[in-house]
């Protein structure tokens, strides 16, 4: 089974009208989003280098992309900076776009707690091309449960029936209100950032590969 996609995650927003780029080289992409987030943190990097416990040059260095920083090092930046470390990766990885539709609008691309009820409108066998579709309708009702954010094989369509919620896949943020979709890679971190109205009622369709 995989994750549902209805989830929260604690987080700061890069700014969404920024487009990110995909850097060539993961030390220069690490750097970049380093400098990134301490900036929207409106911390100076003798701030960071105090919550990490690392030198300033160090961290000069690593935001001017000159070296490359050790799972260790990013893990103490991750903590500093309160984000994930696969955020501080976002720009080296391969492109993916999700598809949001505003109520009224043809389609065209973008670029906390609750509890949940799921109920499955049924689930189609694996098909000749071996893809698996689940459709379910999600009921979100009091803001009681935390749920990490997710990232799982295949894609995923919401289509929201009712309330109000953000919706984050990867470093994109998106509101939506009734009659509002997104249609997403599933492999990139995806979950519900801000439930600004409750009650909540969202038509999931989850399609992934069977598992061999």
């Amino acid at each position: 089974m995989t994750d549902h996609p209805l989830h929260a995650t604690p987080t700061i927003d890069p700014d969404p009208k920024v487009k990110r780029a995909r850097e060539p080289l993961l030390h220069t992409a690490i750097g970049r989003e380093v400098r990134a987030f301490r900036t929207r943190h409106g911390m100076k990097v003798t701030d960071l280098a105090a919550a990490t416990k690392l030198s300033v040059g160090m961290l000069s260095k690593i935001e001017n992309g000159d070296i490359s920083p050790s799972l260790t090092t990013l893990q103490a930046i991750s903590r500093g900076l309160a984000v994930p470390i696969t955020w501080l990766v976002s720009r080296f990885e391969s492109e993916r776009t999700a598809v949001f539709v505003k109520a009224g609008s043809e389609v065209a691309p973008n670029s906390s707690a609750a509890r949940q009820q799921c109920k499955p409108l049924g689930h189609a066998a694996r098909n000749a091309d071996g893809l698996v579709v689940e459709p379910q309708l999600i009921s979100l009702t009091c803001e009681t449960d935390v749920f990490p954010a997710a990232g799982h094989q295949g894609t995923v369509f919401l289509y929201l029936l009712q309330g109000e919620i953000v919706y984050r896949h990867g470093a994109d943020t998106y509101r939506m209100t009734p009659g509002d979709s997104l249609f997403f890679d599933a492999t990139i971190q995806h979950g519900v950032d801000e439930l600004a109205q409750l009650p909540i009622r969202c038509l999931s369709v989850m399609t992934r590969r069977r598992d061999r």
